[in-house]
């Protein structure tokens, strides 16, 4: 498995090519860059944190202090690692603030995805971490959700995420990819960015769409000859 390669690959691209095999559902809905822009491309591994409605004796300020909370789960995560965060949509609820973001760069994360909200944005921002999320609000956790445990199944904005699951994120999003086709779907999505790129070259030249985008069996020819030409022989898949 080779993320460098991935760190390349936009999500747009991913998204394509994993339509094309067959999965719809893999863009986290509401996970964009906190930072308003680019948000830093960010892949890695899925660490997977789930939380569940508050109830009132789970979901207090003591709570935080347990081996089993959201601080136990940082500390369980590995270099490299990009946290996703299942907090069912909830806005009104950060579930994590400035000094939790500050030690998962600490401990190496990649990044922070969730389809929730984050607290003391300014603070969170200037950790450096990469997060995508719905935004801020100023409450905690536990105004909103009972943190449940870490490193399980969860259901991520929309998305069934398993641990161990690649995610990849950019100014568009974040994407899930299977563990087990991410070798497959890497080698797709560089030879689609190929294509895609060759593509926009025919345009710029003034080619018309039709036939073009998407590619019909004259196109697919002349893209694979002109791949022939720079590269020597190679078959095009």
């Amino acid at each position: 498995m080779n993320l460098d390669i991935l760190r390349r690959i936009t999500t747009a691209t991913l998204t394509t090519v994993l339509l094309k095999k067959g999965l719809r559902n893999v863009w986290i809905r509401g996970a964009m860059p906190l930072d308003g822009g680019g948000g830093g491309r960010i892949v890695g591994p899925a660490f997977t944190l789930r939380f569940v409605p508050a109830r009132e004796d789970l979901a207090t300020p003591e709570s935080w202090s347990s081996p089993h909370s959201t601080r136990g789960a940082i500390e369980a995560m590995p270099e490299g690692a990009v946290a996703v965060a299942d907090a069912m949509g909830i806005t009104d609820a950060g579930i994590f603030g400035d000094i939790l973001c500050a030690r998962m760069v600490k401990r190496g994360v990649a990044g922070l995805v969730t389809d929730g909200v984050l607290r003391d944005a300014a603070g969170v921002r200037a950790t450096g971490l990469p997060v995508f999320c719905r935004g801020a609000a100023a409450p905690p956790s536990v105004a909103g959700l009972t943190f449940a445990g870490w490193q399980e199944p969860i259901g991520c904005g929309g998305v069934a995420v398993m641990p161990g699951d690649i995610i990849v994120a950019d100014g568009d999003g974040a994407v899930v990819i299977p563990q087990a086709m991410v070798d497959e779907v890497t080698m797709l999505a560089v030879e689609q960015e190929r294509l895609e790129a060759w593509i926009l070259a025919e345009v710029e030249r003034g080619v018309p769409l039709p036939g073009l985008y998407p590619p019909d069996a004259e196109t697919r020819a002349r893209y694979a000859a002109a791949r022939t030409a720079e590269d020597g022989p190679e078959p095009y898949s």
